[in-house]
């Protein structure tokens, strides 16, 4: 792949070839379950756990008197795809353009907003409501547990009162798409609670109205509005939006259940399971209808026989991959106790292992094929108006959410995303075509929502007059085949993405009078603003790196699927033009930084969280060690940065350990995903902005998937930045591009065995620190090495 740096690229030598055979016998597997556990229920959100079966979603309290859980479905928001594709004229492009090239720089950034953006927007997804089990009363609670099994996709609850025991175990389960609550005890008089179903109001406005049809059954009828709406920086009520209705069923054994008051009262019961359905217009025309047969075809199967299958399937995903860094000897240990030691300064090798299970975890709960993609909460929102609306932002954030889905084994769980784009990419073509005057290819913005809107919402040019947001998550069309090896998808959908994106840039360009190069103007670096000449900060500029990056990024992998799939026509001519003569996105400042800008501008916040101009870093991968200038720079970019306090945010530190492993620096990275656990994560683990943002679980684990194995280049690099505290440890199962499996053993800091498996015939180079060995590989027969590349048993 072409890469469009201006200075001189670097080529990997490859030391032997030969044919390789299967060898049977491996090494031991770890069997060893990861649970996150707590000794007392949780008092606030985030201590809850969550469950999740991509599209219904949970997070359970562990209360002993009135247990609280928290209820979440993906498609809870109010509104409807009514509020037009875009605003501003092809007219209003030149007049802006015109600004920026007169050095108008201040009047660009009003211009830019006034012309075209939809201003501040409040139109968020919403909770889905509270399930409470109140037991009424204090009780003596003795020897408390609360769990998730992140192996299983289990939470249970355990304790005792009165001499007696009582458990509480949840899960949500994708094969039967329902919530299933079993609540026991030994208590020869059963237990006496009652049932029922509430949602907050939206700002006075009743939200639901709930029943109880008979008397094991309740019913919560709604319809999503948002009375304080905003759009355009103007109140605009939504009265309307999908409609839902969650349906509860009680089945208790022992003892009896009554009806009253729209809640459900039972007394004497020794076991009750619950199954808590939720279908919306969304999803469904007869959303209510949908209910009732879920509700229906749970009635020939037992609670064992549902959690059974619910288990199995969780795990035919979850098991793919196995981390084991040791500290077990902390696994007796309370995970917030645990949490506490590594604020304090510990470090803990097992829980970072745990974090990054915890990362795939989420997104299998979050995002499965068929439901909408994890959002900036993934599923779990307690509120009605979210922060940022819990909401799609394609400046990072959804793109940080699917980074772990390739490399770690979870290629499926990429699709949701995919059909989300793909409806993005529908409506951009509209805003590219009215708004800018752009007859080919499509647009999207900084950030968008369920409607897929693909208009730009901001009401300050720098940090939402964006242009780049479709292009950006198009890399993720590529990065799916590389990783899953799809050639069907690729024709059928990843190219003809890639290609929607491309097209638009090649139109969008401008030719620059000095250089004549292609340039894109008006550009802003995301978030971000620098000091124009008259002292005063700007974000409107011409031309900006990450702008150049991600364009030629999109350039470069529609050339790569174009190749693929034997396609070269006057599209792909065009392109291999527009490529050669595209303007550098990566250039070298006067004191050996990446400019963020065009020109070295100083910047007002020297430690902005945002670092756009190491795109081509990390997402991307024309900055390699290869390119030794380029290499530099970009990590005398990181740190001049994190000298004036960058990388406060939870996701922005997540990047930085992924930028830190592309640059083979393990001090850093360790320094930093130490950081993220102290600063930046919660009892329950929930990464915090703050407040809770799941990229930053996302962007962790897939940092800690690049700290043990990077394919970028071309080519595997096994265990390129291990970090010092990590000295003994294996990996089974990540997956580098051209869809190999990698399992990594090593001690003592040092490289023992190396597991390949490929899915097809292919001849791969390895590199382990100085040593390289290019080694064929026959498809699905794995292959022991051991640290010199030899063959062994």
């Amino acid at each position: 792949m072409m890469h469009r740096i201006t200075l001189a690229l670097g080529f990997l030598a490859c030391s032997a070839v030969f044919s390789c055979s299967p060898i049977t016998s491996t090494p031991q597997e770890d069997s060893s379950t990861t649970t996150l556990w707590y000794e007392q229920p949780a008092t606030a959100w985030e201590e809850a756990l969550p469950v999740g079966n991509g599209r219904l979603g949970a997070m359970v309290f562990g209360q002993t008197n009135t247990e609280r859980i928290q209820l979440n479905e993906d498609s809870m928001w109010p509104g409807a795809a009514d509020w037009g594709d875009s605003k501003g004229t092809p007219a209003d492009l030149a007049e802006l353009r015109k600004l920026v090239k007169d050095g108008k720089v201040h009047q660009a950034d009003k211009s830019i907003i006034d012309m075209f953006s939809y201003k501040g927007i409040v139109r968020s997804h919403q909770t889905m409501g509270d399930l409470y089990i109140d037991f009424g009363g204090e009780r003596e609670i003795k020897n408390y547990s609360r769990k998730l099994s992140l192996d299983d996709a289990l939470t249970t609850v355990s304790y005792q009162s009165g001499g007696e025991h009582f458990t509480e175990e949840v899960f949500a389960s994708a094969v039967d798409d329902v919530l299933a609550i079993r609540l026991t005890t030994t208590d020869e008089a059963g237990m006496d609670f009652s049932l029922r179903l509430d949602r907050p109001e939206d700002t006075g406005h009743p939200t639901v109205q709930v029943n109880a049809p008979s008397d094991n059954e309740l019913v919560m009828d709604g319809e999503v509005t948002q009375y304080e709406a905003v759009k355009e920086d103007q109140p605009t009520p939504l009265d309307y939006g999908v409609k839902f209705q969650t349906k509860l069923k009680v089945i208790p054994n022992g003892g009896t259940s009554t009806a009253g008051n729209g809640s459900l009262n039972l007394k004497g019961v020794k076991e009750a399971i619950i199954y808590l359905v939720c279908n919306t217009s969304y999803y469904h025309e007869n959303y209510e209808t949908k209910n009732d047969q879920s509700l229906q075809m749970l009635e020939s199967k037992s609670y064992q026989e549902l959690r059974t299958a619910h288990v199995a399937d969780f795990n035919q995903f979850y098991s793919r991959v196995k981390l084991d860094l040791g500290n077990h000897e902390l696994d007796s240990l309370a995970t917030d106790k645990r949490l506490k030691r590594v604020q304090d300064g510990a470090k803990d090798a097992g829980l970072a292992a745990a974090l990054f299970q915890y990362g795939r975890y989420l997104l299998i709960s979050s995002s499965r094929p068929g439901t909408n993609p994890a959002n900036l909460q993934g599923i779990w929102n307690k509120d009605i108006e979210a922060p940022w609306n819990a909401d799609y932002h394609l400046n990072i954030n959804l793109q940080m959410n699917y980074w772990p889905a390739g490399p770690a084994n979870l290629s499926e769980m990429h699709l949701p995303l995919f059909d989300y784009v793909d409806q993005l990419i529908e409506r951009g073509k509209v805003t590219a075509k009215d708004q800018y005057g752009i007859e080919r290819g499509t647009v999207v913005h900084h950030a968008s929502d369920l409607w897929a809107a693909p208009w730009m919402r901001a009401n300050r040019a720098y940090w939402g007059a964006w242009i780049h947001g479709g292009g950006w998550i198009s890399r993720h069309y590529w990065e799916h085949f590389q990783f899953a090896g799809d050639t069907t998808f690729l024709k059928d959908r990843g190219y003809p993405a890639l290609k929607e994106f491309a097209a638009f840039y090649m139109d969008w360009l401008q030719k620059d009078e000095q250089t004549g190069l292609y340039i894109s103007y008006p550009e802003t670096s995301p978030e971000n603003s620098y000091l124009a000449p008259d002292g005063n900060p700007a974000a409107v500029s011409y031309g900006s790196a990450m702008g150049h990056q991600i364009i030629s990024d999109v350039f470069q992998n529609t050339l790569a699927a174009a190749k693929v799939l034997s396609i070269e026509n006057d599209f792909t001519e065009e392109l291999e033009e527009k490529i050669g003569m595209l303007y550098p996105g990566v250039a070298i400042g006067p004191d050996g930084r990446i400019l963020e800008w065009n020109e070295p501008y100083e910047e007002p916040e020297k430690g902005h969280r945002h670092m756009s101009h190491l795109y081509a870093l990390h997402p991307g991968d024309d900055i390699t060690e290869t390119i030794p200038e380029a290499f530099a720079g970009a990590q005398k970019t990181i740190d001049y940065r994190l000298q004036h306090g960058g990388a406060g945010t939870g996701w922005s530190r997540a990047w930085m350990i992924n930028f830190n492993a592309r640059l083979l620096d393990k001090k850093s990275a360790e320094d930093n995903l130490y950081k993220l656990l102290q600063i930046s994560t919660a009892n329950n683990l929930f990464n915090e902005h703050p407040p809770f943002q799941i990229d930053g679980n996302f962007g962790y684990t897939a940092g800690v998937a690049e700290l043990l194995l990077q394919s970028h280049e071309g080519f595997l690099r096994i265990l390129p930045t291990l970090p010092e505290s990590w000295q003994n440890g294996s990996i089974k199962g990540l997956v580098a591009r051209g869809n190999i499996e990698v399992d990594i053993i090593w001690e003592g800091g040092q490289l023992l065995k190396l597991g390949l498996t490929s899915a097809s015939n292919q001849t791969k180079v390895i590199q382990y620190k100085d040593k390289k060995l290019s080694v064929t590989l026959s498809a699905n027969e794995k292959i022991w090495l051991d640290k010199d590349f030899n063959l062994v048993d």
